[in-house]
């Protein structure tokens, strides 16, 4: 009986025959190729997945930008569809804080910029179309991320390093480095330089005119930078559908929209609705006046504008 035992347990292990190897092998890969894909983010809700057109200049490159500091940021009140900023003016530390620094310092979030809740009431009415938001003078973000957050593919333009590196922060809280693409740029109607202006402490007061930049804040320092310009006739091919264009630049509006002309002059159906910044006297102090744009509107086709505050809602009815 003990020596049975024992030749029972010294045979050898039988080793798996090389058809079961090779399935045991197969199931492990598709168990990692799962596990995988199951985490990779989906697409937002209205995203379309296409192959991005090749641009005349290059987007501007966020993981090769510097990084802005200090970084303050938070996520913006009362919006359907919330997102956060970088901050890009403190106020006068430490003495008066930016109202956004207070509330961030009571727990609150940031205030919902204007043109956020627009265009996100706008943009609501067009989910499940296919095309582009077009932010002209992007500043920090503030619509970019509006229409991001929705999951409509942007392309913003701003010509200031110090808005830019505030995208890129904006960029990474919100994960829509696949729907933002940025430029580094002054839109005008024709491609070349152009001598820009930028006040020392007020980011969102920067112009091609110096008396435009200067306008609310006459104490303030400005200082002179050549920025590239580029018309949107240049850059969107007329087969890329644009839902919106916003334009905010401080005067230079009439430059941008002679730019677009191409964009402007579609079909009713497939021309954009229009939201620029219409301020008489930024306008004259870049040569161009409220009636003359207007003037330009009616000629493409945008017959029907609506003031709101400062801007004008245009679309062709």
């Amino acid at each position: 009986m003990a020596n049975a035992w024992k030749r029972e347990n010294s045979k050898q292990p039988k080793l798996l025959s090389p058809i079961l190897l090779i399935l045991s092998l197969c199931l492990l890969l598709l168990l990692f190729l799962f596990f995988f894909s199951a985490r990779s983010p989906s697409n937002p809700p209205n995203s379309t997945l296409f192959v991005s057109p090749l641009y005349p200049i290059p987007s501007f490159n966020c993981s090769e930008s510097p990084q802005a500091h200090p970084v303050v940021a938070n996520i913006v009140e009362n919006l359907k569809y919330p997102f956060l900023y970088s901050l890009s003016d403190f106020g006068s530390l430490p003495d008066k804080p930016h109202k956004n620094i207070v509330r961030l310092l009571k727990g609150k979030p940031f205030r919902k910029p204007d043109i956020s809740a627009t265009i996100q009431q706008l943009l609501e009415g067009m989910k499940g179309r296919n095309g582009l938001v077009v932010d002209v003078g992007a500043n920090v973000g503030m619509a970019s991320f509006a229409a991001a957050v929705m999951g409509f593919k942007v392309l913003a333009f701003e010509p200031v390093i110090d808005n830019l590196k505030r995208i890129c922060d904006g960029i990474w809280f919100n994960r829509v480095g696949d729907l933002v693409t940025v430029f580094e740029a002054a839109v005008s109607d024709r491609i070349g330089n152009i001598t820009f202006y930028k006040l020392v402490g007020r980011l969102d007061n920067s112009a091609v005119s110096a008396t435009g930049a200067k306008l609310a804040f006459k104490s303030n320092e400005e200082i002179a930078v050549q920025v590239r310009t580029i018309p949107l006739d240049e850059l969107i091919p007329n087969s890329e559908p644009v839902l919106l264009l916003k334009i905010d630049v401080q005067g230079w509006e009439y430059h941008v929209l002679k730019g677009a002309v191409k964009l402007l002059s579609r079909k009713k159906d497939a021309a954009p609705y229009l939201i620029y910044e219409e301020d008489e006297r930024l306008l004259q102090a870049s040569n161009s006046s409220a009636k003359e744009i207007r003037d330009f509107l009616h000629g493409v086709g945008y017959s029907h504008c609506v003031q709101h505050g400062t801007d004008a809602h245009c679309t062709k009815v």
